[in-house]
């Protein structure tokens, strides 16, 4: 979205009032502009969807879209300020964000030039890369990974512990079993994936449950799609509590996956859907980034260790898409992990 501050003025003035008609906007402008203007200024704000018009002539009004709620930039901090009972944030589920997110398109064309780009520039790196150093760097790729993800979910284990574990086998002094088996599952289900590189080629509830197994093996959670509440530290949020209701909004996601021509955008719904939904008893998180990956091999792109993205950074992001549906500041997350991947694996 190219907006100038005018147009987000404006927008700013029809959150505040929603239903706002044209002489309400005009009034409460900070600077002075003809009609003509401002209608110019709406018909962009409406061409771009940032707002939807309703009604003609006299009765015309603004209401802010659907679309802009979910793509603006959102100012993480001030709003992490605040309590999580005194946000002003959705605390159910949303089931409009499968038909919202399903029918529009997640990036610019500037940016999918940009990520095939990326991709075009993995693909020429690994064509020529002699297998031997393409072992050791996979090697270095799986061990980030599964030290970032696990961190994410409060692994106490280091990232040379990590290393450490996986090429010496020798768990690190005073840490919790859970934390090393935590990690190894995910090597394990990283080297399913990638030995089975074409079984994202059609996301389903099957799938998703395996590779969920797979990470939690050994872990004490129960396998397959929860029967019990969830709660989520730190947030109002309540993901659905009944089974079927799981299983529909299961079954809903993986036909927008399926039905996504563009693999960036199956993979970026992957990781925040399973998320948002948390259809397990635990690993939901770790499940939706493994998922993510698998989209992601299946389509020739890099898979993504998330090595340089704070932990509470990463949370906050989900947490704006739990609480508001926003997805911008998860998507700027994404975005700069494809590249960071690219620029910093088989080189």
């Amino acid at each position: 979205m190219q907006l100038t501050a005018r147009q987000l003025e404006i927008i700013e003035i029809v959150k505040r009032n929603d239903n706002s008609a044209i002489s309400q906007i005009k009034d409460q402008l900070s600077e002075s502009v003809s009609v003509p203007t401002l209608n110019r200024d709406l018909a962009d704000l409406v061409a771009q969807n940032c707002l939807i018009k309703t009604g003609k002539g006299r009765a015309t009004a603004y209401q802010v879209s659907p679309i802009y709620k979910v793509f603006a930039p959102y100012n993480s901090d001030a709003y992490f300020d605040l309590d999580p009972d005194t946000r002003q944030s959705r605390a159910s589920f949303n089931q409009d964000i499968f038909e919202l997110l399903g029918e529009v398109e997640l990036f610019t064309d500037d940016e999918k030039k940009q990520l095939q780009a990326l991709k075009e520039e993995y693909q020429d790196n690994i064509s020529d890369y002699p297998e031997t150093l393409y072992q050791k760097e996979l090697e270095r790729l799986t061990i980030e990974l599964s030290w970032k993800s696990a961190q994410i979910e409060g692994n106490t284990y280091s990232l040379l512990e990590t290393e450490r574990l996986f090429l010496e086998k020798e768990e690190a002094e005073g840490k919790p079993k859970e934390d090393a088996t935590m990690l190894l599952n995910h090597k394990v289900a990283l080297d399913y994936l990638l030995a089975n590189q074409n079984i994202a080629e059609h996301v389903d509830l099957r799938m998703l449950e395996e590779i969920h197994s797979l990470l939690i093996q050994d872990l004490g959670v129960s396998r397959n799609v929860r029967t019990r509440t969830v709660g989520i530290t730190g947030t109002a949020y309540k993901p659905l509590d009944n089974e079927f209701q799981i299983k529909e909004a299961m079954e809903k996601m993986c036909d927008i996956i399926n039905a996504k021509p563009n693999g960036f955008e199956k993979a970026l719904l992957a990781v925040v859907f399973i998320s948002y939904i948390q259809p397990f008893e635990d690993g939901n998180k770790r499940t939706g980034r493994m998922i993510s990956n698998a989209l992601l091999i299946k389509e020739g792109i890099c898979p993504l260790s998330y090595r340089s993205v704070d932990s509470l950074d990463y949370k906050k992001a989900m947490l704006l898409f739990y609480e508001q549906n926003n997805l911008a500041t998860f998507k700027q997350i994404f975005f700069e992990q494809i590249e960071f991947s690219v620029k910093n694996y088989f080189r």
